[in-house]
């Protein structure tokens, strides 16, 4: 519960509110926070409907993507039963949304010479970072050992995978994980939800490390999306200033972690080692008009580095903002457009 009114305390400070309207003339403001898909949804939301119903069926689309679609402890989703296929010489079906992902998922793999890799499944089981973050851990935390990671490397690769029309052929022992982009998938999913609501005039929606920017504010002020300081994540180094439909991705080594021996492992992961990433980064913040875009770059370009990860993301169409273990901010010349510093 602390680290959820923490970033809740974080969302207030980075979302601009307007001031008391007359609910007769202009839209009203409704605003709720929950948790959902493992991490804190923050919903501010423009509407004509006083009686809008759309904050619980946002909840609603998120935790049925969830179930039903994209996570891979849950037997009901489909990723989880594609993980209990592996090896199978006639391969899974697939559903068309989830063929349209992995799609993606592979060419963005392509693009980023491996560092975006959805097959770490087995790697990411081995720390488990996301549970010893979220306290359902108990002991001490060990990390895993060379000779385990190297093992579980081995039935890990993209490379390996087949998907021909309809059906994904997995590798026996490989496990897809879509985490570094189920955020940037719901979002693009509110998205669609929120373009067929004639109610909402605007919106601005987090989704943790995930924002998405929709319509407009009835005193028609811009959007203002905070960047957190990785060194305090009460503060942000900065913001960004956007107009309609936006979605902006941060990955940082401070969202999830564990420490063994005053050593921080967080829980973005390198396809290349199986060790947390180390590229000098502390955080990376992705614009860019697609949440899938956005979410898979912002982990991509962390893993990358600046050098790397700034030619990536210029090449996808996206703007990027670098902040180094060193404090240095890097930033993409059109990001320059949009940030202001704290």
């Amino acid at each position: 519960m602390k680290r959820f009114f923490a970033v809740w305390a974080v969302v207030l400070l980075i979302l601009s509110c307007c001031g008391c309207v007359d609910g007769q003339s202009q839209p009203l403001k409704v605003q709720n926070a929950d948790t959902v898909m493992g991490t804190v949804l923050q919903q501010t939301l423009y509407t004509v409907d006083r009686e809008t119903p759309a904050v619980r069926e946002i909840i609603g689309l998120l935790q049925k993507l969830e179930e039903e679609r994209l996570s891979r402890r849950l037997d009901t989703s489909e990723v989880g039963r594609l993980n209990l296929t592996g090896g199978e010489p006639s391969g899974s079906s697939v559903s068309p949304f989830l063929e349209e992902i992995l799609r993606n998922c592979l060419e963005m793999w392509q693009k980023s010479e491996g560092a975006f890799d959805i097959t770490l499944g087995v790697v990411v089981s081995l720390w488990d970072i996301d549970g010893w973050a979220a306290g359902e851990n108990r002991g001490v935390f060990v990390p895993p050992g060379k000779e385990q990671l190297q093992e579980a490397l081995e039935s890990c690769g993209s490379g390996r995978l087949t998907l021909e029309r309809d059906r994904l052929y997995l590798p026996e022992g490989m496990e897809l994980d879509l985490g570094a982009v189920g955020k940037g998938i719901a979002l693009n999913q509110v998205l669609m939800y929120l373009r067929e609501n004639n109610e909402i005039t605007g919106a601005i929606i987090s989704l943790g490390g995930s924002v998405l920017t929709y319509g407009q504010k009835p005193d028609g002020k811009s959007w203002s999306v905070g960047i957190a300081d990785p060194e305090d994540t009460a503060s942000i180094i900065g913001t960004l200033t956007l107009e309609g439909e936006w979605f902006v991705s941060t990955s940082g080594d401070y969202e999830r972690y564990a420490e063994a021996d005053g050593v921080r492992y967080h829980h973005i992961i390198d396809p290349a080692t199986g060790y947390p990433a180390d590229s000098g980064i502390a955080g990376v913040t992705i614009l860019a008009k697609d949440g899938f875009l956005s979410d898979a770059l912002s982990t991509a370009c962390f893993i990358l580095g600046k050098e790397k990860g700034m030619e990536l993301a210029v090449s996808c169409g996206a703007e990027v903002l670098f902040v180094g273990k060193d404090g240095s901010i890097t930033m993409s010349e059109g990001m320059k457009v949009y940030y202001e510093s704290a």
